[in-house]
């Protein structure tokens, strides 16, 4: 029995182009069987699978560069490079208003990962467990060092990003048979070891945990062992990558409201360009199908 899977990979501020694409699913009306994602991936997961892209777009082009949010202002005001209460209490509830209660109560068909600091693995929430607060979306969205520590449901937890960067895996053991996997690194992208000083910064910060600076220590080789999985699927055609046809220069961690807007448009336009791959892959009878919310469109 075939399932489709649409798997997103995190990438802090870079995660704009996961929201552009994800706009474009909507407007098309396309759903999946199941869907997952890491760190900003299960952010944007969120807004998606709520039927909110007027939040989507807002993350990605209002408050992805937001110095409350990312940068010295927000080392000031909650003592982390990354400021994640702000980012979810004050912008995705105060301001979008986002009401997770339906994803809730029909246990939509998603999971977000986040990484179990005693475990010391990367482990994953149903729709189901979701909180109305967001804490569980804070927690995927703390990446190590710069975000501080989320507890959830007694447990802590930082960004499932620290294991399972592209969450191919999880999908294919989900049961699914066919994925559309959106990342926000070109598909050449060389991720390099992580250097001493972070892992020594791991061991200082964590010490009670050392399965962090371990897993750290061979996070470049997972990521490769997972796209290997990708491109695997991909020879089968099972699988569609979608990553940015161009560089846009913009970190993890830095970038302004224009490049973030482009961003946002690139990766609506790139899931455009492939259009009817995709819809073969996905929902093949939703060829030629007309726009839901024609006014809303991106333009290409």
């Amino acid at each position: 029995m075939e399932k489709v899977g649409l798997v997103l990979e995190g990438g802090g501020v870079r995660g704009s182009f996961t929201a552009g694409a994800l706009t474009w699913l909507y407007d098309h009306n396309i759903t999946f069987d199941y869907t997952v994602g890491i760190s900003t991936g299960a952010l944007y997961l969120t807004c998606f699978e709520a039927g909110r892209p007027d939040a989507l777009k807002d993350m990605a082009c209002i408050y992805a560069a937001d110095p409350n949010n990312v940068g010295l202002h927000a080392f000031l005001t909650e003592g982390h490079y990354v400021a994640t209460k702000h980012l979810a209490h004050e912008d995705l509830l105060q301001k979008e208003h986002l009401d997770v209660s339906g994803i809730i109560e029909r246990d939509a068909p998603m999971e977000i990962g986040v990484y179990d600091m005693e475990k010391g693995e990367t482990v994953y929430y149903p729709a189901r467990e979701i909180d109305q607060e967001l804490e569980l979306i804070r927690a995927a969205c703390s990446l190590p060092i710069a975000a501080e520590v989320v507890e959830f449901k007694g447990r802590k937890f930082l960004d499932g990003g620290i294991t399972k960067m592209v969450p191919i895996e999880r999908a294919l053991e989900q049961g699914c048979t066919r994925t559309l996997v959106i990342t926000t690194k070109a598909k050449d992208y060389v991720r390099k070891p992580s250097s001493l000083i972070v892992r020594i910064l791991m061991k200082i910060f964590y010490h009670k945990y050392p399965s962090i600076e371990a897993d750290y220590k061979v996070r470049h080789l997972n990521y490769y062992k997972q796209m290997d999985i990708i491109r695997q699927e991909e020879e089968k055609g099972n699988c569609i990558l979608i990553c940015p046809s161009e560089n846009v220069k913009v970190s993890r961690w830095k970038g302004d409201s224009e490049k973030c807007r482009h961003l946002f448009e690139l990766g609506y336009q790139d899931m455009e360009k492939r259009k009817e791959e995709i819809l073969a892959l996905v929902h093949p009878e939703k060829l030629n199908v007309p726009l839901m919310y024609e006014k809303e469109k991106v333009p290409a």
